[in-house]
Formats: C-alpha cells, structure tokens, sequence
C-alpha cells in the first residue's frame, strides 16, 4: 500500500499501465505543413478516439486573415513555408488583416462516448478564455493563453493556448471544429490522451462545457448610478432575472467559469453578487457578495492572473472591456440531481451590458442536450471608427485611371493564385483527418493486444 501524502505531483512516482498517444495537425506526408487549412463552412474531425482513456491535454494556435488587396509576393512561394506573414501592411508589401471575430465564428465540440450531442460546445476562443475575440497573456492551472506584445488585446490576435483539464471516454472522444466563418482558416494542433486496459467506472463523471450571451442584459435602471442609495434599496433574494452562467441536469460537479463583459455605463459593471441554486431549490443556498468578490478580488478587479482567478483583459487594458475566471478546481460546487449557476448584472440586475461567458463542469451521462447562439449573435461588439461622410468626386487622369486598372488586374491573378493554394491545402485535411482516426486506432488495437 502506498502511504505517499497527498502531493499534486505524487503521481509520477508511480508506474502505471496506461498508453500514451496524441492526434495532431502534423503533416502527413513529413514536410512541414504542419496546420489544417479549415475551409468556410466547413466542419472537421480532429481526433475520434476508442477507449477506455482520456483526454489530459489540448494545445492549439490558429490564424485568420482578410485580404484587403493584392500581395506583390506569389502566392505559391509561400506555399511550403509556415504561415507566418507580419509584413505591416504600410510597406505596401501586403495588405490584409486578421479577421476581428474569428474567435466567435469558430465552434470547438466533443462528444463522448454513445451521446447522440455533444458534451462541449462553444467558440474556439471563448473555451480557451479569449473573451471577446480579444488574447490577454494568462496562467490558470486548467487554462493557459501565450501571445505576443503586438497581438495582445487585439480583436482576432494570434495566440497559443493551452486546456489541461482531465476529459475521461469510456467508448470514444469525437473532437471536431466548425468553422462558420466565411473565410477559411489555419489550424496548429495537439490533443495528448491516453488509454487503459480497463473501463472506467459507472461513477465517471464526463467534462461538459457550454457558453452563453445575453447581449444586453435585461436591465431594469441602466440610466441609475452604480452604488447609489436609489439602487441599492432594491432587494433580489430569489434571484430572478440573474445572468445565468449554467442549468445542468443530473450529478456531477461544476468547477467554474470565465466571463467577459463589456460595460456601458462607463460606472463598475461588477456589483452583482453569484447565487448558486443546488438540486432544485427556490432559494439559492450558496449567496455571494459581488461579483469582484466571487472571481476572488475586492475593491474592483486588479490584474492579475492567478492559478483558480484573475483577470486577462482588465477595463484599464481597454476601456469597457473585462474578462475573468474563477476556477472551483479545490472546492468544486456538488449537485446530485441539476444545478443552477446564476449572477446579478449589477445590484439587482438593474445594468444592462453585455455578458457572455463559459461554464465548466463534470458529471454522469447522460446529460442535457444544449444549444449555441446562431454565428451572427456571437461576435462581439467592436469600437467603430466614425464614417468620414460623403466623398467629393475627383476627376482622373489616365494615369490614374490606369492605377486603378492595374491594381484591379494584380488582384484577380494574386486572388487566384492565393485560391489554388488554399484549396490544396483544404483538400488534404479530409485525409489527414482520416489519418488520425486510424492511427488513434492502430495505437489502441497494438495496447490492448499486448
């Protein structure tokens, strides 16, 4: 009998029998296209996997741009090389940016095991606590985000992120993005997992995640004053007309959330208190005292980034804006028969912002079948840059007229080109998808033989 205290990293002091394997984005073919080039509209499957085991890792980076005109580069130069292009585009070298909503457009789902729907369904960026479509630099226990200084809080910035929560399969794991977009997009990915010999127990409990919006709230006095004495005599025990972050039906245990806001009172956002109803009650047994106060600060939110809370875009980063996340992974919320996960958008949800957020938890199978907002009521609002009005006519000489002519020209040959391009590299996912789906099963078959 092992008499070992218990330590976060006590196990790997023991030897165990368990095959380790990992489906990925690698190319296939041993060149260096190592991404999937994920076609609009389309859905691909990352990784479908037989079990018994579990997912114990997830890394992924992505890009996504707009072209804007014509590259004087060739599109097929770039066509074995990565796709890294971070030429400003005032060089007049290229001229496209990164699609600002991406984040929102992409779907990541999984599904586990004989599920007819999925257990996991929420934006790419969202499940990774981009809030907004917008990478802030953090590190969680269970989440991890790395982008660089000129990305950083930018709408559509590139960044790595990282998921180390447990995601147990007794049957199988189908892992599979959607893209909603209408441009296709560049997909880096590993998915670490590993196998047993023996089926996990009826007492599983399955990893669940699920995302929603209110956009706006449905506020009460929006045009009244945070913390003033004409809102704060309003009383809200039942919690009615609470932002609800989840409703789960069945036994298991959630383990916490991000939220992004955006604010526009240009007050505080976060004087809400969390009200946590167990198995059914009328009443919220578990009551908070403010929102800053349940994503554990005071005072308002501070930034930093701590391994259960913190803040990963703060309202001082940009204006109006705030993500944060609290993670119950040491003192998890237990229901036996359905929970409810709610929190006041101001003091008795008198504000009216917008909130989205995403809700992690474990439980038995089967659970309730949920939805996800149509793409068009995903993206996130954006500052607008006001319309310099109508634009006088100006007359043309043929100099000019003939740049225009040009520029029209360079662009159908460079559309085309950079077309062909993309359709190659759209075709080979199908296969290597493929190819992921028989070498998770090769490896399995050869474990489980032995």
């Amino acid at each position: 009998m092992h008499t070992q205290s218990l330590n976060l990293l006590g196990q790997l002091t023991q030897v165990k029998e368990v095959r380790s394997a990992r489906v990925s984005s690698w190319d296939q073919d041993g060149r260096n296209q190592d991404y999937w080039m994920i076609p609009a509209g389309g859905s691909v499957v990352l990784g479908d996997m037989e079990g018994p085991g579990s997912i114990n890792h997830i890394w992924m980076t992505s890009f996504c741009r707009r072209v804007h005109g014509p590259s004087v580069m060739n599109p097929e130069w770039g066509g074995n090389i990565a796709p890294v292009n971070e030429i400003h585009n005032a060089l007049g070298v290229t001229w496209e940016s990164a699609d600002p909503a991406w984040y929102r457009k992409v779907l990541i789902r999984m599904t586990w095991d004989d599920e007819s729907h999925p257990s996991v369904l929420v934006p790419y960026g969202d499940f990774f606590c981009i809030g907004h479509s917008m990478p802030g630099n953090f590190a969680s226990l269970p989440f991890t985000v790395s982008v660089k200084p000129e990305e950083q809080f930018k709408f559509g910035g590139v960044a790595s992120v990282n998921c180390y929560l447990p995601m147990p399969f007794n049957k199988r794991a189908k892992i599979e993005i959607i893209n909603e977009n209408d441009v296709p997009f560049g997909l880096y990915f590993h998915i670490d997992y590993e196998l047993y010999k023996q089926p996990l127990g009826d007492d599983t409990a399955y990893f669940h995640a699920q995302w929603r919006r209110e956009n706006p709230c449905d506020g009460w006095g929006p045009n009244l004053q945070v913390n003033t004495p004409e809102v704060n005599q309003v009383a809200n025990l039942d919690g009615e007309g609470n932002y609800v972050i989840l409703e789960a039906e069945g036994k298991g245990h959630y383990i916490g959330c991000n939220l992004s806001v955006t604010h526009f009172q240009g007050s505080w956002w976060g004087e809400g208190d969390d009200m946590i109803f167990i198995d059914g009650e009328k009443l919220p047994s578990i009551v908070g005292t403010g929102a800053e106060d349940y994503f554990n600060h005071a005072w308002g939110m501070q930034k930093n980034a701590f391994p259960f809370h913190g803040s990963i875009v703060h309202e001082s980063d940009v204006p109006g804006y705030q993500v944060s996340y609290r993670f119950h992974i040491t003192d998890p919320v237990h229901f036996s028969e359905s929970l409810k996960v709610t929190i006041e958008h101001g003091h008795a949800n008198h504000l009216s912002d917008d909130w989205s957020s995403t809700a992690y938890w474990y439980q038995t199978l089967p659970s309730k079948p949920f939805g996800i907002l149509p793409v068009e009521e995903r993206i996130q609002r954006m500052p607008q840059f006001p319309s310099p009005g109508p634009l006088k006519p100006a007359a043309l000489n043929e100099e000019m007229e003939e740049s225009f002519r040009l520029a029209a020209e360079r662009m159908d040959g460079y559309a085309k080109g950079r077309e062909e391009q993309v359709q190659i590299k759209t075709d080979r996912v199908s296969w290597h998808s493929e190819g992921n789906i028989m070498q998770s099963k090769s490896v399995r078959d050869s474990f489980l033989s032995k």
